[in-house]
């Protein structure tokens, strides 16, 4: 889709003015014994995968800090809305939580409809945190929203730090998503640091939204023979491309963001050689000692009976920061919420973090590796 940002307002204008039209108004009967947070994700559609995840986790940080006694002794009321991964939906829920008393907003995942979110938040002013959006755009010029995660040009830049000092490569490929913000942003960002830093990208293809048959790009690449391909991608799209490109005598090793977290559950089982010793990045591992993610992860297997992604975990984190810095406020405003929020050093399942100038965190990034149908910690890579 061209235009996409021209697109977005487009539509966030265009909900706006049906909200107003349709004399929706702001619930005037405010509980103060609790604190009301909205969230909207994909809990039904094609990234329903990513939503659950993240509400999981969400809604286990809720019900833990309620335990504790809440956020300055008020219990956190969760309204929860699916907004199928749509932009019309995503500002159709943002909308209905705000007007719903909702005092900040989570949402959601992939990073058009967070932009759109953003976007239609501007006039409300109401805190906006998105946990796994990765678009710059989202919070750049936006001082009520920040996110959880990193963005998508300081994945491309860790992933080719990751390409020449772990996996030793001389020579990169390009398959991106010309449609999507999330791909190109990667892949614009990989391409520049893997030349800043000698190495060579012999094959740049892309394809579109709706495209299933990869076999002329594939083929193109596979003449290149690269040590590795970058594939920034979400899981769903992934489990197309990756078969095609081993039919396609593509040898190389596969790279990516933190859009391949749930390909495994979305995979064949009999496919899963395809994706072995594949990498990306990711904001957590399971496999982390370190005592506090430990226990989010024993406590959040307890409760759903499966392992959390990085998505579970960016969730939980982010209903964390916004206790922290609803304690921290000096008053109850947005304003004052917000700088609390801009202030906070949190310390959280996915990391150690302040967040930068444009709301957001600076932290290291988890390589995974795919071993076996499993998702391995291999290391850390750290901006340079």
């Amino acid at each position: 889709m061209k235009n996409k940002k021209k697109f977005v307002t487009m539509v966030v204008v265009a909900m706006t003015m049906f909200t107003a039209c349709t004399g929706n108004k702001k619930d005037s009967k405010k509980d103060d014994s609790t604190i009301k947070i909205g969230s909207t994700f994909p809990l039904t559609g094609q990234y329903s995968n990513y939503g659950t995840s993240t509400v999981n986790g969400i809604k286990m940080a809720v019900d833990e800090i309620n335990k504790n006694g809440g956020i300055k002794g008020k219990q956190i009321v969760l309204d929860s809305l699916d907004d199928k991964g749509e932009l019309t939906d995503s500002v159709t829920s943002y909308h209905k939580l705000v007007e719903g008393g909702c005092e900040a907003v989570i949402g959601t995942n992939t990073s058009s409809p967070s932009n759109a979110i953003a976007e239609a938040s501007q006039k409300d002013g109401i805190p906006v945190i998105t946990p796994t959006g990765t678009e710059e755009n989202i919070t750049a010029g936006k001082k009520n929203v920040f996110r959880t995660c990193f963005t998508n040009p300081y994945q491309g830049d860790l992933l080719a730090i990751f390409a020449k000092d772990s996996l030793k490569a001389k020579t990169c490929g390009i398959l991106l998503n010309s449609s999507s913000d999330y791909s190109t942003g990667i892949a614009d960002a990989f391409e520049k640091k893997v030349k800043e830093l000698g190495l060579e990208v012999v094959g740049k293809e892309s394809y579109g939204e709706n495209d299933t048959d990869f076999k002329a790009q594939l083929t193109s690449l596979a003449k290149k023979k690269p040590d590795v391909l970058l594939i920034p991608e979400y899981y769903e799209k992934l489990a197309l491309i990756t078969p095609q490109a081993r039919d396609a005598g593509i040898k190389a090793t596969f790279l990516g963001g933190d859009g391949w977290d749930g390909l495994i559950k979305t995979m064949d089982k009999s496919s899963m050689g395809i994706i072995d010793k594949s990498y990306f990045t990711n904001h957590f591992s399971i496999e982390d000692t370190n005592p506090k993610v430990a226990d989010f992860v024993k406590k959040y297997r307890e409760v759903y009976k499966e392992d959390p992604t990085a998505f579970s975990a960016l969730g939980f984190d982010t209903v964390y920061m916004i206790k922290e810095a609803f304690e921290k406020s000096s008053s109850d405003t947005n304003d004052d919420r917000i700088k609390a929020l801009n202030a906070i050093d949190f310390d959280g399942i996915t990391g150690h973090f302040k967040f930068d100038e444009n709301n957001n965190p600076q932290k290291p990034a988890s390589i995974m590796r795919i071993e076996n149908g499993v998702y391995k910690f291999d290391s850390t890579v750290a901006p340079r």
